[in-house]
């Protein structure tokens, strides 16, 4: 049986989906961080998991109900943060409304599709986009950091749809998407 790899998260839009990508570029040109670039900019709202590739239907058909329950939220940024030695991201404003659809996810996942991350015991829901990770070394995060650390990035948007994304092997690219559409939040 071949399992494939999967995650959950929101996709900024345009223009703020481009202006991530050319940091995580600039982090790759500047610092010779590319791991993040395998991966579209995003917001992680379930980590990693594995899933049967034969059982993918399943998975979607599930993702699309739980999204048809949910509605839209409004994400702000707030500038840079990081976690020493090898991580740098835009931050995002954490608030109730994401907090509890990431914890409506994830339960929804765990007792829907019996998914199981232990990283979730341990580690707060920190909402944020990385633009440089593990392979950031640290003589560069630190000369990174300094220069990030006071910049701003700021803005927001409408989170109105949760992406489905697989690995192929090399890198993550998004396969489905889900608008959040619970009917009964739009009537007034």
């Amino acid at each position: 049986m071949i399992n494939n790899r999967y995650f959950i998260a929101i996709i900024p839009p345009t223009p703020y989906l481009e202006q991530a990508q050319e940091l995580k570029t600039h982090f790759t040109d500047e610092y010779q961080s590319k791991a993040s670039l395998n991966s579209p900019p995003h917001l992680t709202l379930h980590m990693p998991f594995e899933w049967k590739a034969s059982r993918e239907d399943k998975l979607v058909k599930a993702l699309r109900t739980f999204s048809s329950t949910e509605i839209p939220i409004k994400l702000d940024f707030d500038n840079f943060g990081c976690f020493p030695p090898r991580v740098i991201f835009i931050q995002i404003t954490p608030t109730q409304e994401l907090t509890a659809l990431q914890h409506r996810l994830r339960q929804f996942c765990k007792k829907e599709l019996g998914l199981f991350n232990a990283d979730y015991q341990d580690l707060p829901f920190h909402p944020h986009i990385t633009i440089a990770f593990r392979d950031l070394k640290k003589p560069a995060f630190e000369k990174a950091w300094e220069e990030f650390k006071d910049k701003k990035f700021e803005g927001g948007f409408v989170g109105d749809r949760i992406c489905l994304l697989k690995h192929d092997g090399e890198k993550w690219g998004e396969i489905h998407e889900f608008a959040l559409l619970n009917p009964a939040s739009t009537k007034s």
